[in-house]
């Protein structure tokens, strides 16, 4: 923030200014470690020793893992090379929504699957396999409880979202209405994001690597199949463009995820009450409730662009609020013991993770 902020202008190239603050930022982050390393004797020392069994097995581990890594990395380039063939700014389009996309799977799937992999590998050390297919569960229902919401308002707020966060300069409307398209694209794969994050890691602490990546190879090959098909068509009215790639990666990722879920079932990981429908039904209503109050306070799109940057970062602050504050208002309106809402379920689930990590 510091070097986008006043580094930048006394730069003569300002990207360049940006790019030395992440570098600087990453080793920043890395130091910051130290010290509490250090408070409790584990700062790393390193030695050569190829030999140790330790070293051997995590090498013999790793391989597959990061084969699984590249598969995503495989799909994004390919994704990005097919979307320089399209007309000018397809690139720039998926860039903005890809990004809009990542942030609730940065800050919330992936700090979950971090939270839950170290856990599910003790438990399966100590062979608790009840506590490890209920804390799979709790990670699937609460990415689920994240998902579903944020599908639905990434839709509605796609053109806000743009318009707040990068229409200006040389960001036109019509670059706003065409990242907008592939935004929402990429929404119908959220959940399948998501999930595969945290389903992941139910492999990973069996020490099974091969499953993971042979499905990931499988969606990576969907995934091309499904680009040639929606932005190379046999038949003109399927030519999607650069929407027709968010919508591949989206199909994609639900395959990869239906996939892991199928394989940790077969496994007898997962038990079959780990999704209720009554508990899904729920967090459906209460998103249907929020759906309601956004279309209804929802300006229309022409006058974004009319409005200061502030002025319609304080109209989305207030959509957002208010989406918000009408999903658990709804979800707590009901009382009744038949009707659990899923904010208070949210709230039982958390406060049952916490001896599990502990």
């Amino acid at each position: 923030m510091v070097a986008a902020l006043w580094g930048a202008p006394n730069f003569e190239e300002p990207v360049v200014a940006l790019a030395l603050g992440v570098l600087v930022a990453g080793f920043a982050q890395l130091l910051f470690q130290v010290p509490a390393l250090a408070g409790v004797g584990l700062v790393p020392r390193p030695r050569w020793a190829p030999r140790h069994e330790g070293v051997r097995r995590i090498m013999l581990l790793m391989v597959p893992a990061l084969f699984g890594v590249s598969v995503s990395q495989i799909n994004l380039l390919l994704d990005t090379v097919l979307a320089s063939l399209l007309p000018t700014g397809s690139v720039s389009w998926l860039y903005y929504s890809d990004r809009l996309t990542e942030l609730p799977l940065g800050v919330f799937a992936i700090a979950i699957a971090t939270v839950i992999l170290p856990t599910l590998s003790g438990q399966r050390a100590r062979a608790d396999d009840p506590a490890f297919a209920s804390t799979l569960a709790w990670a699937i229902r609460c990415v689920l409880l994240i998902a579903i919401p944020a599908t639905v308002a990434l839709a509605i707020l796609a053109e806000p979202l743009l318009a707040t966060l990068f229409q200006y300069g040389a960001f036109s409307e019509g670059d706003r209405t065409m990242a907008a398209a592939s935004l929402r694209a990429y929404t119908l794969g959220l959940g399948a994001f998501m999930l595969v994050k945290v389903l992941a890691p139910g492999f990973y602490a069996r020490e099974d690597m091969r499953t993971p990546v042979r499905i990931g190879i499988i969606a990576m090959v969907a995934n091309m199949l499904l680009n040639a098909a929606f932005v190379f068509p046999l038949m003109w009215w399927l030519n999607l463009g650069h929407v027709g790639l968010a919508l591949a990666t989206s199909v994609a990722a639900w395959l990869n995820a239906m996939l892991l879920y199928r394989g940790l079932r077969r496994g007898a990981v997962l038990p079959a009450d780990s999704l209720p429908l009554k508990w899904l039904l729920q967090i459906l209503l209460a998103t249907a409730a929020m759906i309601v109050a956004l279309a209804w306070m929802l300006p229309e799109n022409a006058v974004w662009a009319d409005w200061l940057w502030w002025q319609r970062a304080y109209q989305l602050g207030m959509l957002c609020v208010s989406g918000l504050g009408r999903l658990f208002s709804d979800a707590v309106a009901s009382g009744s013991p038949t009707r659990r809402s899923a904010a208070l379920k949210a709230v039982r689930l958390l406060r049952r993770l916490t001896p599990n990590v502990g």
